[in-house]
């Protein structure tokens, strides 16, 4: 709390110190010096190099104290922090000490008629409010976020000729505006209140804004990914995204294990063994940010690769390795998890240990839910071994 209470004090008095003195205010998004001086930063800050990212954030909340930029930045580099296990709290008080300066700052310049950026940056820092409360499950908190980020989106929605960063916010809520009812019916009614969107103009948007924006586009190549990999289910269409991110910014633990799960799910099994093991490597050697989830991942890939080559003794040490860092990472109910279990007892049932094969299907059983494809196949195997 001390923390905060002093990042929020810098805030108030770089405020204080300057604004007065900004009558018109000059639109920072589109300067191209400031874009110049954020590059090293932002690329740093993306490839999980944070010491050198704060230090050039930094600077520039010396010289531009201000504005919202340097304060939403340093805010971002936390919320970086916290992506390869979005279950670690360890970051949020920083994290929210950063946003809430960056409220304020926005607010100052929407106030004194910057209403284009100063709502971008609002209807940002919101957003990101929001996603880390939905993350703790704090949903009344996450929803009043999400209702302010959509009030400030209006005032920059449509203005495309602000630049291509303008345009994030747009794109976002046009696909997702039109998805979440798709797939969560209960949502319908609420959604009624909000504005039509648009799923391929909002993929469009998104688009453009990876190719041509600067402070959004990794953002925005990291939803494009998403968006293509797993709610349009097209591994192929993100998989050049996806190879960008990763070669691109190769410390990053997110974007490698991400970059291995689509070339795994689009058959290219050598790449994907690969980069499995240089996960497991880095995870090894101690770099930032590579940890038990993404261990789980590029463990049951090596797993399945293995298993598909006839190698046994390799799927059965790779498996067991998934289910050891799953529950290091309190993971024993996800897919990766229960399906390395499953394939640990179909091996232990070809070499013949029946008890071992029985005590990891009875544990699928317990740990899945009725309904999950890996609790039918654990009874459906029980069933079999009962029989033979």
């Amino acid at each position: 709390m001390k923390k905060h209470f002093i990042t929020y004090l810098i805030c108030l008095c770089s405020l204080e110190l300057t604004a007065a003195k900004n009558d018109s205010i000059p639109m920072l998004l589109m300067d191209m010096n400031i874009q110049i001086e954020s590059t090293e930063g932002i690329n740093n800050m993306y490839n999980f190099d944070f010491t050198r990212a704060d230090s050039q954030f930094r600077w520039l909340k010396k010289k531009y104290g201000w504005h919202p930029l340097p304060y939403f930045m340093l805010g971002l580099s936390q919320w970086w922090r916290m992506v390869p296990d979005v279950t670690n709290t360890g970051f949020d008080e920083t994290f929210f000490a950063y946003m809430d300066s960056s409220l304020v700052a926005s607010q100052n310049i929407f106030d004194k008629g910057s209403t284009v950026e100063g709502g971008f940056f609002l209807s940002a820092t919101y957003a990101f409010i929001g996603r880390v409360h939905a993350e703790r499950s704090n949903w009344t908190k996450a929803a009043t976020a999400g209702k302010n980020a959509l009030k400030y989106l209006d005032y920059c929605r449509g203005k495309g000729e602000y630049g291509a960063e303008i345009l994030f916010g747009d794109a976002l809520y046009n696909y997702y505006s039109v998805w979440i009812p798709e797939n969560y019916p209960l949502l319908k009614p609420i959604m009624l209140f909000f504005k039509n969107g648009d799923k391929e103009l909002g993929i469009k948007q998104l688009k453009e804004v990876a190719n041509n924006a600067f402070f959004t586009r990794t953002e925005a190549q990291y939803f494009l990914m998403r968006i293509l990999a797993n709610e349009e289910n097209n591994p192929m269409e993100a998989l050049p995204v996806s190879q960008y991110l990763a070669q691109t910014f190769p410390n990053n633990p997110y974007f490698h294990r991400f970059y291995t799960r689509v070339l795994y799910a689009t058959g290219r099994n050598q790449e994907a063994e690969r980069e499995a093991l240089s996960i497991l490597n880095k995870l090894d050697s101690g770099y930032v940010g590579y940890e038990s989830n993404n261990g789980r991942y590029a463990s049951f890939f090596l797993g399945e690769i293995y298993r598909k080559r006839g190698l046994r003794g390799e799927s059965k040490k790779y498996y067991t390795k998934a289910v050891e860092f799953g529950l290091d990472a309190n993971a024993e109910k996800m897919g990766y998890h229960l399906y390395s279990l499953l394939n640990l007892g179909k091996i232990a049932f070809q070499e013949g240990d029946e008890k071992l094969a029985e005590e990891y299907f009875k544990n699928v059983k317990k740990l899945a839910k009725g309904k999950h494809p890996s609790h039918k196949l654990a009874v459906r195997y029980l069933k079999e071994m009962k029989k033979m």
